[in-house]
């Protein structure tokens, strides 16, 4: 049986006020209407079996009693199993108190998922799993593991909505969309986007859906010659075409560490003629932003020169300096760190009780 709700405004500031006087008030921001915590846990990383799975769930159980209410994930990760797990830690939180309303969960949709593991012959397993249901043609994949059409979409929105045993998905982000123009244009890649937002924007009507974004690596932080670089305000502007002033494309996804500055210092995006970082963009076009790799995937968890630690002093390790920079950085709303061991959780939850470094603090590295 699926759990029914969404997360909610009264949902989440109740969840951050379970944490009052233990965790810094700034700890805790505004994402549209909810009320989302600085740090998130993320799925990506670990080996498809049965050990990563019960440390994923877990892991997820721990971030939430400490303070983070945001859990990430994609269907792709680990083949399906991390959405599995993060389901079968919501199930755990309910009996444990937590509330579906208090809880944000998001996942992505875009990459070809296996199922649990790798297939001895993906070919016969995509015919099987997509193409004798009608769900999508082999000629709908670009770079051999990417596919954005309105079926695909629908199937892969139901089966996370499964695997994560949800009624509702909090944010849906299309999975580095950027991907489809290694193969097709600029404006092929805009139709394509504008029926992907159709079928986004019905699920939204249909309860399945309470907001949608994108999840990117490369589109919205690199220069405008990249071959697969997007201006954020035409994103919009496709959405807007699709629906409206009231669409609900509302959240974007990059990464930002202190070895990817780009989307803070980088300024690659036009809003209304002029050039923007990323992270400025997003504010102006009233998009919540949602920084990933914000330890780079652990490279910025050790080693990091003396400088950052002079920066930001009190801190204790590497990985919290790390992840004070990405959280601290203006605009960002949450800043997602893939956690599957226990004692990085309370590791890195332990600058909850901190609040961010002042926007000067910041940009002290940078000058």
């Amino acid at each position: 049986m699926s759990i029914a709700g969404r997360a909610t405004a009264a949902g989440t500031r109740t969840y951050a006020e379970r944490f009052a006087g233990r965790l810094a008030a700034e700890h805790f921001r505004s994402l549209a209407d909810l009320t989302v915590s600085s740090l998130g846990i993320g799925t990506y990383l670990g080996e498809h079996d049965d050990a990563t799975d019960a440390l994923y769930a877990d892991a997820v159980q721990c971030a939430v009693q400490l303070g983070c209410n945001v859990i990430d994930t994609a269907i792709n990760y680990r083949f399906q199993r991390s959405e599995r797990a993060v389901g079968a830690a919501l199930r755990a939180l309910l009996d444990r108190g937590f509330r579906r309303q208090e809880l944000v969960v998001a996942t992505k949709g875009g990459f070809l998922p296996f199922d649990g593991a790798p297939p001895a012959d993906a070919a016969a397993w995509f015919q099987e799993t997509f193409v004798a249901p009608g769900v999508a043609r082999f000629e709908d994949i670009v770079g051999g593991c990417h596919v954005m059409t309105p079926a695909y979409l629908q199937h892969q929105i139901d089966t996370s909505r499964r695997n994560l045993g949800l009624d509702c998905l909090d944010i849906y982000y299309l999975h580095n969309p950027e991907t489809q123009l290694q193969e097709v244009s600029k404006e092929e890649f805009f139709r394509r986007l504008k029926r992907a937002f159709e079928t986004l924007e019905a699920n939204v009507a249909a309860g399945k859906l309470a907001r949608y974004g994108s999840a990117t690596w490369n589109a919205y932080r690199l220069k405008p010659s990249a071959l697969d670089y997007l201006p954020l305000e035409e994103v919009v502007e496709a959405a807007r075409e699709v629906a409206g002033e009231g669409h609900h494309f509302r959240v974007v996804q990059l990464p930002l560490n202190l070895g990817m500055p780009q989307a803070l210092g980088e300024r690659n995006q036009p809003v209304q003629g002029r050039m923007r970082s990323a992270l400025e963009a997003a504010r102006e076009l009233g998009l919540a932003v949602v920084a990933s790799a914000s330890i780079h995937q652990g490279q910025m968890a050790r080693g990091l020169p003396p400088v950052v630690a002079q920066t930001f002093p009190g801190l204790e390790t590497d990985a919290q300096r790390a992840l004070q920079f990405t959280r601290s950085a203006p605009g960002v709303r949450v800043a997602l760190v893939g956690m599957r061991q226990r004692a990085h959780v309370e590791e890195n939850l332990a600058l909850a009780a901190l609040p961010p470094a002042p926007e000067a603090q910041v940009g002290k590295l940078f000058r």
